[in-house]
């Protein structure tokens, strides 16, 4: 887990330097040159599409998403870990369903389509291909939280 948690640091590292980048550029051809360079903001857009989607399979491998509480702590501890394995195999079912299963029919349809974006001219299917992958991640995370670790 530790391998894929430095991968995944890394590869969100460099697309936040392209995003800042992008979007210095975008505003110095906006402002200084008086013309926007027209792929930058659709750049900068998929760029944060993908940050966000592999931004949470992060977190939700390191235990830092959003979580409300309030039970846990009025629990025993036998009923704790059982809490958290439910929420833990809810989230994979959700990243199972939605994301792999729903993100693959996505990528499946878009590619019958043939679309391209409109700036880049790239298929759509490399924009979308972020949301399989994020809930293959998630479903990695999940399902070691469910059956690998201890309390």
């Amino acid at each position: 887990m530790k391998n894929i948690n430095k991968i995944l640091e890394k590869l969100l590292v460099v697309l936040m330097i392209i995003m800042t980048f992008d979007v210095l550029w975008g505003v110095f051809t906006r402002y200084v040159m008086g013309n926007q360079a027209s792929w930058s903001e659709e750049l900068a857009r998929y760029l944060l599409i993908w940050i966000g989607l592999l931004g949470a399979a992060y977190a939700s491998g390191k235990k830092m998403h959003l979580s409300i509480d309030l039970l846990e702590g009025k629990i025993e501890q036998k009923n704790r870990r059982r809490l958290q394995i439910l929420i833990a195999s809810l989230v994979f079912l959700f990243a199972l369903f939605v994301m792999v299963i729903g993100g693959g029919r996505l990528i499946y349809i878009v590619g019958k389509l043939g679309q391209h974006s409109p700036a880049l001219n790239i298929p759509m299917q490399l924009v979308y291909l972020v949301v399989p992958l994020s809930g293959v991640l998630i479903m990695v995370y999940k399902w070691r939280e469910m059956f690998l670790m201890k309390e």
